[in-house]
């Protein structure tokens, strides 16, 4: 259980350096870009903790999938960026995939 913890918080801290790669203004802000790199690399370190326990097509598949979804509802939400019906769906089927593929994990 403890590496489905780990993934999230690399889930999150992915998140966190990719709203901080927005603001580093392609990286022309010099504390921005020192954010990003640092957090994108601790969030790779702490997603190789899980893949001592989770197969990495899971782990990959989980990271990715819930870090794009949570960018785009903060793109919509923070940044104003447009939702059509097909964003939203497309949206719900990369959630629904990272829930299938939690539910069936053999990893506890």
């Amino acid at each position: 259980m403890i590496a489905w913890v780990y993934l999230f918080i690399a889930i999150g801290l992915e998140v966190v350096g990719t709203v901080s790669l927005k603001f580093s203004n392609g990286f022309t802000d010099w504390r921005f870009s020192v954010i990003t790199l640092v957090v994108y690399g601790l969030s790779f370190w702490v997603l190789s903790l899980t893949l001592r326990v989770i197969p990495i097509g899971t782990a990959y598949a989980v990271w990715a999938g819930l870090g794009t979804a949570a960018i785009a509802v903060i793109g919509l939400v923070f940044f104003k960026e447009p939702m059509t019906v097909m964003k939203g769906v497309f949206l719900l089927m990369i959630i629904g995939g990272v829930v299938g593929l939690k539910a069936i994990s053999s990893e506890s």
